[in-house]
């Protein structure tokens, strides 16, 4: 569950010193030169964030797998994930005492509904919780909870210094992207990373501060980590123009790819969502920990196993595995890669669903290195190049992660960049674009939302590329009800009608029994041509004139199906009932209308 209005924690006013050092910044730092400067701060602070992030995430793994053995299975990856969930989930519950699953979706809401304001213990939390999930081997990414910690940074920083939304907003975004440029070394991906996912508009105002900050946390990571890539990719054979089909079908098949992991994380995920936590970790942790011992290098964020597909290499993926001796073995290789690429979605939602926290990055580069790599290394088992050169199992393994991570979260540009800029891989850039175009593609044919938006959208809580959906996401159904309609019974007479008309400045009258159920309406167009023949005043009642209206629109109903109601319907007002059916009011577009315009100006920004 997402936290409500009411549990948005404020920034205290500053008092004593904070308030001094306010003054003298609105006196001698012009509101831009502030941006500017804390998206700089922000960048850094974020970068450490990643770096320390990737350290203790190290530290922990390296002292978990130490004792492991390479020839033969280990019976401790059936305790330690389990270990590290129970540990993130104690954490979670009674030290944070708060949700910090899904740190990207929760960043969204927070754009959407929460004007950008990230409660203070967001900028460790998730920090400490995923590097104890992920060390202990959750099979999960860092790079959602550091878009979570990162954002949390801007916020708070935002809100300290009292920034518009729109000003706090754009530093939520410097946060996430100074964090994906921080825990992969890509500042490019970082800034397009806000725009395709977090959906921020790019405007002249905002793209200075978003680089800043996207450059700023990557250049931390290399002065601690080295200039080197995340993952190394050395590019042996050259991509020529006839692989071109292949890499088409290869883009399918990630679109295709793409949907299973989403959908299979979607059912998972409602699957625990209806459990206690209790039943959620026994579950979590004994699917989690299954799955580690029979497949290892789903361990963690499985970046080594990438590692040695991009070097074209498989006998290592079996290493402390129960199905060591079959190394070499070219079926059993092609079911492994196959079984982990199907697995890793499984495990990720295992992972969080058991109480774990981490992100979704690193298993769709995971499961699109799988694929990649199977597909290529499948045909050419089955003989599709006799006497013609093989496709590159290494090029495709890299195709395959940008494909499956575009149909994924639905951003293209940003997994080009991504892998790119992770693998050095940039001589292969028109493939890339190719497959990530074919990926999405063929993904958005059968869903238009990500994984990261289809959270919200179900609940009618994204904010949107388009503006006027972003602002009917902002307005509230309560906001916009109007109250002040006069009831009317069924058994009414025409001249009890014709009093309430003479009291009431509306020309429409809800209709309810006595229980306050609607039953229908009363317009006085329609009774008009009747209300002054005096004749029937007595004969006539509210039942034989009233009529049912052309939908009824149900208390909390998200504005953007309110307002597909209206077009549908061509109505101008919908009466608004409860879950029992009860009269509640009565919803007009011309109520809405003004409601939009304040919104849409209240929020725009250059």
């Amino acid at each position: 569950m997402f936290p409500t209005d009411d549990e948005i924690e404020l920034m205290p006013e500053p008092k004593g010193w904070g308030m001094k050092v306010r003054q003298w910044r609105e006196r001698h730092i012009n509101e831009r030169t502030l941006v500017i400067l804390l998206a700089l701060v922000i960048g850094i602070a974020a970068g450490l964030a990643a770096v320390l992030l990737k350290w203790l995430i190290g530290f922990i793994g390296g002292l978990i797998t130490s004792a492991m053995t390479v020839s033969s299975g280990n019976w401790l990856y059936l305790v330690f994930p389990a270990v590290g969930i129970l540990l993130a989930s104690l954490y979670v519950r009674y030290v944070v005492r708060d949700n910090i699953s899904h740190g990207v979706t929760r960043v969204l809401y927070a754009i959407a509904l929460k004007k950008s304001r990230l409660k203070r213990h967001n900028m460790y939390a998730s920090l400490i919780a995923s590097s104890v999930t992920i060390g202990f081997g959750g099979s999960v990414g860092a790079e959602g909870p550091i878009v979570f910690t990162g954002a949390a940074i801007g916020s708070n920083l935002g809100q300290r210094f009292r920034l518009s939304p729109n000003l706090l907003m754009m530093l939520v975004g410097c946060g996430a992207a100074a964090g994906i440029a921080g825990i992969f070394k890509a500042p490019i991906a970082g800034l397009l990373f806000t725009v395709e996912v977090l959906m921020l508009d790019l405007t002249a105002g905002s793209a200075i501060p978003l680089i800043i900050a996207s450059v700023a946390g990557a250049t931390v990571a290399y002065a601690f980590t080295g200039y080197n890539v995340e993952f190394f990719f050395s590019q042996s054979e050259p991509f020529i123009t006839s692989r071109i089909p292949f890499v088409i079908l290869l883009g399918v098949f990630c679109g295709f790819v793409s949907l299973y992991f989403n959908k299979l994380t979607e059912l998972v995920e409602g699957l625990f969502s209806r459990l206690q936590p209790r039943y959620r970790f026994v579950l979590g942790a004994s699917i989690l920990s299954l799955l580690i011992f029979l497949l290892p290098p789903l361990y963690g964020e499985g970046y080594g196993s990438i590692n040695q597909l991009l070097r074209g290499e498989t006998g290592n993926l079996f290493d402390g595995s129960i199905f060591y001796q079959w190394r070499n073995n070219v079926w059993m290789v092609m079911a492994f890669i196959f079984m982990l690429g199907a697995m890793k979605a499984l495990a990720t939602s295992a992972t969080n669903g058991g109480g774990g926290v981490g992100g979704t990055f690193a298993p769709s580069l995971y499961v699109g290195c799988m694929a990649g790599f199977f597909f290529a290394y499948t045909l050419n088992h089955f003989g599709a190049f006799n006497g013609v050169v093989p496709l590159s199992t290494k090029n495709f393994a890299l195709l395959g992660m940008a494909g499956v991570m575009a149909g994924v979260m639905h951003a293209p540009l940003m997994a080009i960049f991504l892998t790119a800029e992770m693998t050095g891989g940039y001589d292969l850039f028109l493939p890339l674009l190719i497959v990530s175009v074919a990926s999405y593609g063929t993904a958005r044919i059968f869903t238009p939302y990500g994984i990261y938006a289809r959270r919200l959208a179900q609940r009618g809580q994204l904010l949107t590329h388009q503006k006027d959906q972003s602002v009917l996401t902002l307005l509230k159904m309560d906001s916009v009800i109007e109250h002040d309609f006069i009831i009317v019974h069924p058994s009414m007479s025409l001249k009890e009608m014709v009093d309430v008309i003479s009291r009431s400045n509306r020309n429409l009258f809800p209709v309810t029994d006595d229980d306050g159920k609607l039953l229908g309406v009363v317009q006085l167009d329609d009774i008009r041509n009747i209300m002054f023949r005096t004749d029937l005043y007595r004969r006539m009642h509210v039942e034989r004139f009233m009529a049912t209206p052309p939908t009824r629109l149900v208390v909390g109903t998200p504005m953007e199906k309110v307002m597909k109601s209206f077009d549908d319907t061509g109505a101008w007002n919908l009466p608004v009932v409860d879950e029992e059916g009860r009269y509640v009011g009565f919803v007009s577009k011309s109520k809405i209308f003004n409601s939009y315009r304040q919104v849409l100006k209240h929020y725009s920004y250059d």
